[in-house]
């Protein structure tokens, strides 16, 4: 009989855990199982959050104003600033300056986004990797849209 380090004893050098009659080879498979099974989920919420924009960009995103509806965002770049890839659910985009942009989307196309202030833009969600391109900072308010829409009354 061996001891463990909490002073139980064990048979032939095995744990207490792969001993008792309860805990069979099934039992290891399960917790195996069900360990894989967390690594994967914490995995998944990982990539999930690495992709939201305040989260992976807090220089240029900021929360203004967040409830069960919507997300609002201030996006502020300097002169040739670049973001990174981020995704954002479906949206509309106020523009508070006039400037010059550039999106590249995941399968490496770019597009270029010129924009004036005042004018807004309906955007039905997904990644990209914005930057200025321009000389001069410019300045967005982002309004996220969440979940289902309220029912009407």
């Amino acid at each position: 009989m061996f001891g463990d380090k909490s002073g139980n004893k064990t048979q032939a050098g095995q744990p207490l855990l792969e001993r008792a009659s309860d805990r069979g080879p099934r039992r290891r498979i399960t917790r195996q199982a069900l360990f894989l099974a967390a690594v994967a989920s914490v995995a998944f919420i990982a990539s999930v959050a690495a992709q939201d924009a305040v989260t992976v960009d807090p220089k240029h995103y900021k929360v203004e104003f967040e409830n069960d509806q919507v997300r609002v965002l201030r996006i502020t770049y300097g002169a040739h600033e670049k973001s990174v890839m981020h995704a954002h659910p479906p949206n509309v985009a106020v523009f508070l300056t006039d400037g010059q942009g550039k999106f590249t989307l995941p399968d490496g196309k770019s597009q270029e986004a010129p924009f004036k202030a005042g004018t807004t833009q309906w955007d039905g969600g997904g990644k990209h990797l914005p930057e200025n391109t321009g000389d001069k900072p410019f300045e967005l308010v982002v309004v996220e849209l969440k979940g289902k829409p309220a029912a009407a009354k």
